[in-house]
C-alpha cells in the first residue's frame, strides 16, 4: 500500500534540474510565515506577562488562531485570482502580504509589550496577511512538486518552520533582555523580509480568471467534495492526530508540575525544534521514499502513540522520573516534525491541480480545529481527572486513530486504483 506512488498523479512540474531551486524558494516562502507566526505564538505572551500583562489579556491571544483555522473560506479566492497580477498568479499575493506582515511587526515595536490592546489588533492584522500567504505557498507548492519531490519538499517546509521558531520565538525571547523591546522586534521584522528574496523565483501560471483554457472551471470548496474519496481523505485529516491537542496542551503545564525549570523548558523546546525540524525532517523524507507514504503514517502514528504512553507512566509513577518526562518531550517534537512531512505530502497529493491551495488548506484546516479542540479541552481534563487520565486517554485515542488511519488508508487506495488516471 503506498498512497505516496499510487494515489493522484503529478501533472507537468519543474524536472529534476528546477528540483533544487524549487526547495530553496520553498523553504525561503516558508521562513517568512514561520517568522511572524512564531514570534506571536511562542514569544509575545511571555514578554507580555514579564511586562505586567493580565492572564485573561494575554489568554485571548488564542483567538489569533481563528485565521488559521478560518482561511479555508478564502482560499478559492486566492487559487482563482491574483492581487497584482503582472507579479503572477501565486506571487502577486505572496509578496504584498509579506511586505505587510513585516510592517506590522516594526509597528509593534513601538508598542510596549504590555499594551495588550493596541498589540492584538496589530497581531491579528499580521495573523490574517500571514494565513492568505500560507495559502498561495501552499497552493504554489502543490502545483510544483512532483509525487518523487513532495517527501523532499514537505521536508524543507518542516525544517523552515522549525528554523521560523528559533528565529521568530527562541532568538526574540533571548534579545529582549539584552537590547530591548524595541530593537529586538525591529530586527524581527526584518530577518522576515529576508526570505522574501525567494519569491522573485518563483515559476508563475497566469491566475484561472485571465485563463482562457480555464476560465470556465470552478473553484470552490464544494468541488473537494465532488471529487473520489474525498470524505475519507477529509477524515483521515480529522482523525489521524486527534489526540495531540490532548498532551500538546498541557505537555508544558505538565512539566512545570513536576518541577522541571522553566528556563529547561525554554531551551529545550528551542534546541528540540533545530534538530527535530531539521534531522527529523531529513528522515522522515528518507523513509516516505523507502517505504512509502502509507507505511511511514502508520509508523509515526505507532510512535507517537509510544510517546504519550511514556507520558501516562511518568504520572502514573509506574516510570517516574524528570529524565524520562522530557525524554519523552524530546522524542514527541522529534516525530512530530516527522508527522509533519508524511501528513503534508499526503495532502498534497490529495489536492486537485485546479486548486491545489483550497484542498490543501481545507485538509489542514480540519486538521488544525480538532487540535484546538483537544488543546482547549486538555486543561479541564486534567484537573477534573488528573494527568494520569488525561495522558492514558490520549494513548487511547492515538491508537484508534492509528487503526482507522490503516482502514482509510487501504480503502482510498483501492478506490484510486480502481479510478482511470485524473488530475
Amino acid at each position: 500500500m503506498d498512497l505516496h506512488k499510487d494515489m493522484i498523479p503529478a501533472t507537468a512540474r519543474p524536472g529534476a534540474e528546477g528540483q533544487s531551486r524549487l526547495y530553496a524558494i520553498l523553504g525561503g516562502l516558508y521562513l517568512a510565515q514561520g517568522i511572524p507566526t512564531y514570534l506571536l505564538l511562542v514569544a509575545l505572551p511571555p514578554l507580555m506577562r514579564e511586562a505586567g500583562a493580565s492572564r485573561t489579556a494575554i489568554g485571548l491571544f488564542s483567538l489569533l488562531m481563528l485565521p488559521l483555522v478560518l482561511k479555508f473560506a478564502i482560499a478559492p479566492f486566492v487559487d482563482r485570482f491574483a492581487l497584482f497580477p503582472r507579479l503572477g498568479h501565486r506571487r502577486g499575493w505572496v509578496i504584498p502580504t509579506q511586505l505587510l506582515v513585516s510592517a506590522g511587526i516594526a509597528i509593534m515595536a513601538f508598542v510596549e509589550p504590555h499594551q495588550a490592546g493596541a498589540l492584538f489588533a496589530i497581531a491579528l492584522f499580521i495573523t490574517l496577511l500571514s494565513s492568505i500567504q500560507d495559502i498561495a505557498t501552499d497552493g504554489y507548492a502543490v502545483r510544483r512538486l512532483t509525487t518523487k519531490s513532495r517527501p523532499v519538499g514537505n521536508a524543507v517546509q518542516a525544517g523552515a518552520v522549525a528554523l521560523g521558531v528559533i528565529l521568530g520565538g527562541t532568538l526574540a525571547l533571548v534579545l529582549v533582555h539584552r537590547i530591548g523591546w524595541t530593537p529586538t522586534i525591529l530586527l524581527v521584522s526584518a530577518l522576515s523580509l529576508l526570505p522574501l528574496v525567494a519569491a522573485f523565483w518563483m515559476d508563475e501560471e497566469p491566475p484561472v480568471s485571465q485563463s482562457a483554457e480555464k476560465s470556465k472551471e470552478r473553484i470552490g470548496l464544494l468541488q473537494f467534495f465532488r471529487r473520489p474519496n474525498a470524505w475519507l481523505i477529509l477524515a483521515f485529516a480529522l482523525s489521524y492526530r486527534a489526540s495531540e491537542g490532548l498532551v500538546r496542551g498541557m505537555e508544558g503545564t505538565y512539566l512545570v508540575d513536576i518541577k522541571v525549570p522553566t528556563e529547561w523548558i525554554g531551551y529545550m523546546s528551542g534546541a528540540a525544534a533545530a534538530t527535530a525540524g531539521l534531522l527529523g525532517a531529513a528522515i522522515a523524507a528518507l523513509i516516505i521514499r523507502k517505504a512509502g507514504l502509507s507505511a511511514t503514517l502508520i509508523l509515526l502514528g505507532g510512535l507517537r502513540s509510544l510517546c504519550f504512553l511514556a507520558f501516562a507512566l511518568n504520572a502514573f509513577g509506574i516510570w517516574p522520573g524528570i529524565a524520562v518526562a522530557l525524554s519523552a518531550s524530546a522524542f514527541q517534537t522529534f516525530i512530530r516534525y516527522m508527522e509533519l512531512v508524511a501528513i503534508y505530502s499526503f495532502f498534497m497529493a490529495s489536492s486537485s491541480d485546479k486548486q491545489p491551495g483550497t484542498d490543501f488548506t481545507l485538509l489542514t484546516c480540519a486538521e488544525l480545529v480538532i487540535y484546538l479542540i483537544g488543546a482547549s479541552i486538555a486543561g479541564y481534563l486534567a484537573d477534573r481527572l488528573g494527568f494520569e487520565a488525561l495522558f492514558s486517554i490520549a494513548t487511547v485515542i492515538s491508537v484508534l486513530g492509528v487503526g482507522l488511519s490503516v482502514w482509510m488508508l487501504q480503502k482510498i487506495k483501492r478506490s484510486a486504483e480502481a479510478l482511470p488516471a485524473t488530475t
